[in-house]
């Protein structure tokens, strides 16, 4: 059985490799549908090499049945979506600077704190640094 995964923030460079790195097959998905905001309804957006989504809006979306909702839309817009994802029962990986400082939600990097995430159903989103710190807490692990 795999997941429902929602992209939040498809047609963006991060959302359009999300989707990429999804289309690999590493996780096992049952659905994955591409959103973003309403000026890109209706656009498609790859999924691997050879399948396309169409990119439904954010505003109305019912994340009510997804299990992962795979955020990096920007902060604003997370800010106002992802508690909404949240509250629907869809656990938030959020990749934008929201939530990175929010006391409630954990910050994570699996390879330096994977034990952190025991608390994160307190709010059911999970925040991680930006890219650079990320890299150099991974390089900074085994010291």
């Amino acid at each position: 059985m795999g997941y429902r995964v929602a992209v939040v923030g498809a047609t963006g460079n991060v959302g359009r490799e999300i989707l990429s790195i999804l289309s690999e097959g590493e996780l096992p998905v049952d659905e994955v549908v591409a959103v973003a905001s309403s000026s890109s309804v209706g656009k498609e957006v790859s999924y691997g090499d050879f399948d396309v989504l169409k990119v439904q809006g954010l505003d109305d979306f019912d994340f009510s049945g997804f299990d992962i909702g795979l955020f990096s839309p920007g902060s604003n817009v997370s800010a106002e979506h992802a508690p909404r994802a949240a509250e629907a029962g869809c656990i938030v990986i959020d990749n934008t600077s929201c939530f990175r400082m929010d006391d409630n939600v954990p910050l994570i990097v699996p390879e330096v704190n994977r034990d952190a995430l025991s608390g994160f159903n307190k709010r059911n989103i999970v925040a991680n640094p930006n890219c650079s710190t990320i890299q150099m807490v991974v390089a900074l692990k085994p010291l």
